[in-house]
């Protein structure tokens, strides 16, 4: 592992945000950064469409952007050498094409089913398997609300 300085964009985003009725706002700044120039302006371009499409937000054009940037890092030569490096294994996530996040649910799907009984065995009582299908109890979770918007 060795120090090395990398090019990074940093996205700056300044809003305004009024809450619901009120006529001031208040600023607000927050910083993203990016490896690619082309990432962070694809993103700041979905912000600001984002934003401007709330009633309660004000996007300052001239005081967001993409700008280059450097930052000091651990460089690796292998995700090896990462794995070796950090003291809780368990934490590292190879990069993106090693493990998918459908991968990823998958086995966790498999390993709540292994520790399930069947519906049969259970006599019905929920959470149990059928298959490879988990019924799970009608009174579990937390309500969930939806949002909608009518502006077109």
């Amino acid at each position: 592992m060795d120090p090395a300085w990398i090019q990074v964009f940093v996205l700056t985003l300044a809003e305004c945000i009024a809450p619901a009725g009120k006529t001031v706002c208040q600023e607000n700044e927050f910083e993203l950064m990016f490896l690619s120039q082309s990432d962070c302006e694809i993103a700041l371009e979905q912000f600001v469409m984002l934003k401007d499409a709330s009633e309660n937000v004000i996007v300052d054009k001239s005081k967001s952007g993409c700008a280059p940037s450097a930052r000091q890092q651990s460089v690796f030569s292998s995700p090896a050498e990462v794995a070796e490096s950090l003291q809780d294994k368990s934490a590292w996530r190879p990069p993106d094409g090693h493990a998918s996040p459908a991968e990823s649910t998958r086995k966790q799907h498999q390993a709540r089913l292994e520790s399930l009984a069947t519906c049969e065995d259970s006599k019905g009582v929920a959470p149990c398997k059928v298959g490879e299908i988990i019924i799970e109890d009608a009174t579990v979770g937390e309500p969930v609300e939806v949002w909608r918007s009518d502006r077109q």
